[in-house]
């Protein structure tokens, strides 16, 4: 698996944009893991489609005022493989170190989830039946008297 992201941000009062892409590589596929979700520590701003955020507003307001955390998700094996994007909350400093840890922490649950798929082991059995020697015990003496039956009877017809 890899993630790749970049946080990308115009000049002024415009919230950054957050545009992540995550590839899963062949084996990972032929797992068939599901879906995975986890809450990020990204926070949401309020009003997150809007692109702006002015001075004295939502994460700029003091206090600041936040939404719950975004989150993030890797899709399951045959799942869309697209980009995402999410909104940031604008920050006078430009620093979102939770975006890095948020992605730590997706990678470690995935790893899990990969780990425990990997532990189902292949396997591949085939078996074979045969009459118990009970039942031929119990169907030879029928048996043998049909064959010798038959066999009287070509012979007699033979003459």
């Amino acid at each position: 698996m890899q993630i790749s992201w970049k946080i990308t941000k115009k000049r002024g009062y415009v919230r950054p944009t957050l545009t992540y892409h995550i590839d899963l590589e062949a084996h990972e596929k032929a797992l068939c893991l599901p879906a995975m979700r986890i809450a990020s520590c990204i926070p949401e701003p309020i009003d997150s489609w809007q692109e702006h955020c002015w001075p004295g507003q939502f994460e700029r307001a003091d206090p600041p005022q936040v939404g719950n955390p975004y989150s993030l998700d890797i899709p399951s094996h045959q799942g869309r493989h697209g980009e995402q994007s999410l909104r940031l909350p604008w920050r006078e400093d430009n620093s979102y170190p939770e975006v890095e840890a948020s992605f730590c922490a997706l990678r470690k649950a995935f790893e899990e989830e990969l780990a425990r798929a990997y532990a189902s082991q292949p396997m591949a059995e085939e078996q074979t039946l045969k009459a118990s020697p009970a039942i031929k015990k119990h169907l030879a003496p029928g048996l043998v008297a049909e064959r010798l039956l038959r066999s009287a009877q070509r012979m007699s017809q033979a003459s």
